[in-house]
């Protein structure tokens, strides 16, 4: 059964992503305008600022909604406890392997082989173990789940089945980090927006957005955090930059996030549990 979305729907993933982008494009415009490091003052704070656009965007929807005492959407999943939440650690394993086997791979075909040096020194740089866990939880994942899974997610499934909806979500995911190849000292930059390795990053988007849409669906947006604070420290602790890795690394997830989807069945009706105004 294909449902259509509401208008307030529409009028909501509209206002999701104008907040979103204005937020994060201008704080990143800011600091390209600065120059210098991301990570030095002052292009360390417009840098972090933006890159909670999702959130902030998030908040906007929630403000709206209560005010006008909207219904849930349909495809939100709430906060799971018990079995749902065993999720959590599987896919909290499931997604840096992913990355760790594309490394792996890599040497076999000219690529790389799998170091931790670079790792350990940004380790190192940070402070220690427990600031790098805290700076790749917060930057990315505790500021961008909640919006793209916790937010327009279920407003996009409303019309659209899952892989529609995390392709769709991923090419927005997509052009909202393009900013970040024009900053300098950015992982993106580094890459280059005209190169392999550019290409190869905005590619692994998509499947990014399947995995964590399909962790979403499993146990909420504490899964899709999970995953995507896996993926993203596990990418930094290998330094992974080689074109090569980055490929195999792609279709590492291409493969797993088939395997997974296709063990699941998609189903687009729409849940009567979830028409319950938030006000309540």
């Amino acid at each position: 059964m294909t449902t259509t979305p509401s208008a307030g729907q529409k009028n909501g993933l509209a206002l999701f992503f104008t907040v979103t982008f204005a937020w994060t494009w201008a704080f990143w415009l800011v600091a390209i305008t600065l120059g210098g490091s991301p990570m030095s003052s002052p292009t360390v704070i417009p840098y972090l600022l933006g890159g909670f656009g999702p959130v902030i965007g998030a908040m906007a929807i929630r403000a709206r909604r209560a005010r006008r005492r909207l219904p849930i959407p349909a495809h939100t999943v709430r906060l799971r406890l018990g079995a749902h939440l065993l999720w959590v650690p599987l896919l909290l394993v499931l997604a840096p392997a992913t990355v760790l086997a594309g490394a792996l791979l890599a040497p076999l075909l000219g690529g790389p082989e799998v170091s931790l040096t670079a790792g350990q020194s940004l380790i190192a740089t940070m402070g220690g173990v427990v600031p790098f866990i805290v700076s790749m939880l917060v930057a990315g994942p505790l500021a961008e789940e909640p919006g793209w899974r916790g937010t327009a997610y279920p407003r996009v499934r409303a019309s659209l089945g899952r892989v529609q909806a995390s392709l769709l979500l991923g090419g927005v995911w997509a052009i909202w980090h393009l900013p970040l190849f024009f900053i300098s000292g950015t992982v993106q930059n580094e890459f280059g927006l005209i190169s392999w390795s550019g290409l190869l990053f905005s590619l692994t988007v998509f499947p990014m957005a399947l995995l964590t849409g399909y962790a979403y669906e499993r146990a909420g947006v504490i899964a899709s955090i999970a995953v995507h604070f896996g993926v993203n420290a596990t990418m930094a602790l290998l330094s992974v930059s080689s074109p090569v890795t980055q490929a195999l690394i792609l279709v590492v997830q291409i493969i797993l996030t088939t395997a997974l989807l296709a063990s699941r069945r998609d189903s687009r009706s729409q849940p009567a549990v979830h028409a319950v105004p938030l006000s309540r």
